[in-house]
């Protein structure tokens, strides 16, 4: 169901339109965080098609994204007090609190699958260069996290809607309520800076 909703909100027709669809968003979290039930509805409406897109692009199962959408709303209902406009947009807090619960659920997965390994360890003989894959893999994941840690805020937020959002430019501009070039100027120096981090020459 979640995935034929109509995007058509999420389409900005220029600057001003994001701007105000940014600040509509802004406003239904604000309402929410006062216990408003048909902000809350309104503000699912709004922006449930791009929070449950981002998760699957992460989980790839219908299912399991539809249940993780659903837990990321609840937390929603539960900490809108906690978002601070200052600090960022509206869709920029919730799709930060989306990729990380799709990233908790990767890791349980994997944790789950780890311990089964762990049982059928006797029988079976491991595969050393898998396992160095898997080990490689996971200290590169974790190498890129603390890179972005070293990201401005800025910087993460542009960064995390066009790489891990697959946002536009033009999309990010709007969620940002900021100009194209800001935009490309934070990612260009974002990822000057993760290529700094990670030591990866050009």
């Amino acid at each position: 169901m979640l995935e034929t909703m109509s995007q058509e909100n999420d389409v900005s027709a220029g600057p001003n339109a994001g701007r105000a669809a940014a600040a509509s968003q802004q406003d239904l979290l604000e309402r929410v965080a006062n216990g408003d039930q048909l902000a809350f509805s309104e503000l699912y409406d709004h922006i449930s098609p791009r929070v449950f897109g981002l998760i699957k692009r992460l989980l790839r199962d219908h299912s399991q994204s539809e249940e993780v959408t659903q837990e990321v709303f609840l937390e929603i209902w539960q900490t809108a007090t906690r978002f601070d406009p200052n600090k960022g947009a509206a869709a920029t807090w919730i799709l930060t609190m989306a990729h990380r619960r799709a990233v908790d659920r990767v890791r349980s997965s994997q944790s789950s699958r780890n311990r089964d390994t762990r049982i059928g360890i006797r029988d079976y003989s491991p595969d050393y260069d898998n396992v160095a894959e898997t080990i490689e893999v996971r200290i590169e994941h974790e190498r890129v996290e603390k890179a972005m840690s070293r990201l401005t805020e800025l910087q993460r937020q542009a960064v995390s809607l066009a790489y891990y959002g697959g946002f536009s430019h033009s999309e990010v501009a709007a969620q940002l309520s900021v100009p194209i070039g800001t935009v490309k100027t934070r990612l260009r120096d974002g990822m000057i800076r993760l290529r700094d981090e990670l030591g990866v020459t050009s």
